[in-house]
């Protein structure tokens, strides 16, 4: 009996020790704006960043172009800092309205990579938390633009971004929208 319970306790314990690293990585995403570079010099990620780490972002990584897909809110702050800083840094800004709780048409999904496709490089692409609908434009952009593998391509909706592709979650249309393209995409047998 004693050992079943040690056994239970060490179990719990590593449990334990896993969600606490990855509470502690969704938090430091967070903190840092969740930043990445996807191809160097044309792709970069992040979360919504406040005016001073996205002037950071687009002077270290020469940024031609935001992609904003939280969609236009004119009187919302962040914006308004967004656009501002985006005018003062000579960078396009872009704003196309995706919900990371809703799979996309396939019409707007064929818009997204139009547009992706006509900005100027290099771009960075945000939504609020840099995770989920960000991981989906990045994704697609490597797979229908840069022609990607899947494997690649669809690396961009992983934890390490902080995508939880669980199904019920919130973010799962993410998921089965990547899953619904992935034939259309030349991945066969996905």
């Amino acid at each position: 009996m004693k050992r079943w319970r040690w056994r239970l306790a060490l179990a719990g314990t590593g449990l334990a020790a896993l969600l606490v690293a990855a509470l502690g990585w969704a938090a430091w995403l967070q903190v840092t704006g969740n930043v990445h570079e996807v191809r160097r010099g044309e792709l970069y990620r992040s979360a919504q960043l406040a005016p001073d780490q996205l002037a950071r972002v687009i002077d270290r990584e020469h940024i031609a172009s935001i992609l904003n897909l939280r969609g236009r809110s004119e009187t919302d702050d962040w914006w308004i800092a967004e656009t501002a800083m985006a005018r003062q840094k000579g960078t396009v800004h872009a704003d196309f309205a995706m919900s990371a709780s809703a799979m996309p048409p396939p019409e707007r999904l064929a818009a997204l990579v139009a547009l992706m496709r006509s900005l100027p490089k290099p771009i960075l692409i945000h939504c609020h938390a840099g995770s989920d609908r960000t991981g989906l434009a990045a994704a697609l952009y490597l797979a229908a633009i840069d022609g990607d593998d899947e494997e690649t391509a669809e690396a961009q909706l992983s934890f390490r971004f902080g995508h939880v592709g669980l199904p019920f979650s919130q973010a799962w249309p993410m998921d089965q929208t990547w899953e619904r393209l992935e034939a259309s995409l030349g991945f066969e047998g996905s």
